[in-house]
């Protein structure tokens, strides 16, 4: 089992029961109040929107998935985001949205690299050029060639 701060890492990072101070946002920038709907089993936290209608789910997990030992230790981590809502014909549309980090676990590490691998995804989805306003909107240059298939 691997430490922080004399803490094992899995209570040292525990998210909290509800997340509802700004943590997560929809696309206009509106706060969704999520609630923990479930934790296990394995490494899996799974939030459900507050004031979600029925049949329309709006979900946000992470997963954690160990593999290999000692050295050869990866990790793979997955958030994902589930939305259904309903469209103009009345017809139910679900979209995913993932991001994923696989990493080298087993190997003394200060992240740094994967720091910069998550800030250069969240930087490439969430901005536009060389600006630094983050878009929730869809309008930054990774988040719109997602949308568009752009290449």
């Amino acid at each position: 089992m691997r430490f922080c701060m004399a803490l094992p890492i899995e209570l040292a990072n525990m998210l909290n029961n509800t997340l509802n101070t700004n943590e997560v946002k929809d696309r206009a920038g509106v706060e969704i109040e999520l609630e923990r709907r479930s934790t296990g089993p394995g490494q899996i936290t799974e939030f459900k929107k507050l004031s979600e209608t029925a049949g329309l789910p709006v979900r946000l997990s992470i997963k954690h998935e160990t593999s290999g030992t000692g050295i050869k230790e990866t990790r793979r981590s997955v958030v994902e985001a589930i939305n259904t809502v309903e469209n103009s014909d009345g017809e139910k549309v679900t979209s995913i949205a993932r991001f994923s980090v696989v990493h080298p676990s087993g190997l003394a590490d200060d992240f740094n690299g994967l720091k910069d691998a998550i800030a250069m995804i969240l930087s490439f989805c969430a901005t536009t050029g060389a600006g630094t306003t983050v878009l929730l909107d869809g309008s930054g240059s990774g988040a719109n060639a997602l949308i568009n298939e752009g290449l």
